[in-house]
């Protein structure tokens, strides 16, 4: 995948969390801590997981770049936390293109916060970064459980959103008036940016304010992240519009029917439409070049022996006919 001309670039400091110092405070979670053989429920603080479990010695690794050294930190509750939940403020914020689940995320977040941690005060910044930014003039709405209870029923986001770059100074002001200690960040590949940029201003003016970032891609084309939110319902919308456009084909003589399916540099959706549904007889993605000539050919030959074709085209197939192969 694309995403693998980035790995000549990391290394294993890379795979590391900042930290905003000791945990000293005890979780407010009560869960049993080990015991001789008892099972763990709180997850250490130096306990990994590895990228791959498996290596072959003596033989180069099929992905490249991946060393048996990386790995990421494992989530999960820990016995010691840093921030105290009860003088504790989270902000949560949605950017980007909008994707079934996020709402969903956005209950999630508030009913563990308020319940599980005791956590009072959550702000939700309304219209995406733009809710950062005070000349947006977009107050922050105050979230609880009662506000939150049914959103997980909306489609979109409750909170809105917007695309666009923000200044980091001024959101990280707006931070900083709002006493925010927490901000979780909903969005794609623009918008962790976006959270990579404020993290870098509030390391800058040496803030304890923690930025975490939930990655939102309908795509499913994060590396080293096996399935993201919303893919699942991208899928099964996908297989209703197949299945239309088949039964259109089937209709006609030489009937053609065409399926654009999100997938700016990934294939993803339409990968796993076609391994789904008989129907889909050809598929195009981003991945994998080809020329409109091999297409005009296959076209043609499943037209003389079936008398209908049914393709389905990732958003971002055949970009390189389109220009002059220096885009990226």
């Amino acid at each position: 995948m694309y995403q693998y001309k980035l790995l000549s670039s990391l290394k294993a400091d890379d795979f590391l969390i900042d930290s905003l110092g000791k945990a000293e405070l005890e979780s407010p979670l009560h869960l049993s801590v080990t015991d001789g053989d008892d099972m763990v429920n709180y997850v250490p603080d130096d306990e990994r997981i590895l990228i791959q479990n498996t290596i072959r010695l003596g033989t180069d690794n099929p992905l490249g770049e991946i060393r048996a050294d990386w790995s990421f930190e494992r989530a999960g509750p820990r016995e010691k936390i840093y921030f105290n939940p009860e003088t504790t403020t989270c902000g949560i914020v949605t950017c980007g293109g909008i994707c079934p689940g996020i709402n969903n995320v956005i209950r999630a977040l508030v009913m563990h916060l308020y319940h599980s941690y005791g956590v009072k005060k959550i702000l939700g910044f309304k219209h995406g970064y733009q809710g950062l930014v005070s000349e947006f003039w977009h107050t922050p709405v105050e979230l609880d459980p009662r506000v939150v209870r049914s959103i997980h029923n909306l489609g979109g986001t409750f909170l809105g959103t917007s695309r666009g770059n923000q200044d980091p100074k001024k959101m990280v002001d707006t931070l900083e008036r709002f006493k925010v200690d927490c901000l979780f960040t909903i969005g794609g590949d623009g918008t962790l940016r976006g959270a990579q940029g404020i993290y870098e201003e509030i390391k800058r003016r040496g803030l304890n304010i923690s930025v975490i970032g939930i990655p939102k891609t309908i795509d499913n084309d994060l590396i080293f992240v096996d399935r993201t939110f919303g893919f699942e319902t991208a899928f099964s919308e996908a297989a209703r519009a197949i299945r239309s456009a088949n039964t259109e084909a089937e209709a006609a003589a030489n009937g053609i029917g065409i399926v654009k399916l999100m997938g700016r540099h990934s294939g993803y959706v339409a990968a796993y439409a076609a391994l789904a549904l008989k129907e889909v007889n050809l598929v195009l993605v981003p991945e994998q070049k080809f020329s409109l000539e091999r297409i005009y050919h296959l076209i043609e030959d499943r037209l003389k022996r079936k008398g209908d074709i049914v393709i389905v085209v990732a958003e971002g197939a055949g970009q390189d006919l389109l220009n002059d192969g220096t885009e990226e």
